[in-house]
């Protein structure tokens, strides 16, 4: 099996459930965040949690094709960026994440992605 297929085999299906679970809990999604931006120790965490399957990711599979592929890539690289910055410059992910999600629209687009991104890559990693 490819990397890129088994990597879209354990995306796809992760992204379809955090749509899903914001869909059915916006007002429990909305009071983690809250609760996550306050926590230096939860963004901590976080950001650990981000760069390292982002560097296993760019370790298995790391090409710029211009097909379904390339979402696996880009996927890895804004895991490495956003867990970098989750550990280096937490005070400036305490803003961003206020600004971005003080909105009521935010989480739900956060959803929809997170379903669109979590259907093209479990279609494309199962259908094989």
């Amino acid at each position: 099996m490819q990397p890129a297929v088994f990597i879209a085999r354990l995306l796809g299906p992760f992204f379809v459930v955090i749509g899903l679970g914001i869909v059915l809990n916006e007002q429990l999604y909305t009071g983690m965040i809250t609760e996550a931006v306050h926590s230096p120790t939860l963004i901590y965490f976080s950001g650990l949690f981000s760069l390292v399957p982002g560097l296993a990711i760019l370790n298995v599979y790391r090409a710029w094709t211009a097909d379904w592929r390339v979402i696996v890539t880009v996927m890895g690289w804004l895991l490495v960026f956003g867990g970098f910055v989750r550990i280096v410059l937490p005070q400036l992910t305490v803003g961003i994440a206020t600004r971005i999600y003080s909105g009521s629209t935010a989480l739900v687009v956060v959803a929809v992605i997170a379903l669109a991104l979590g259907a093209v890559l479990s279609f494309q990693g199962y259908r094989q």
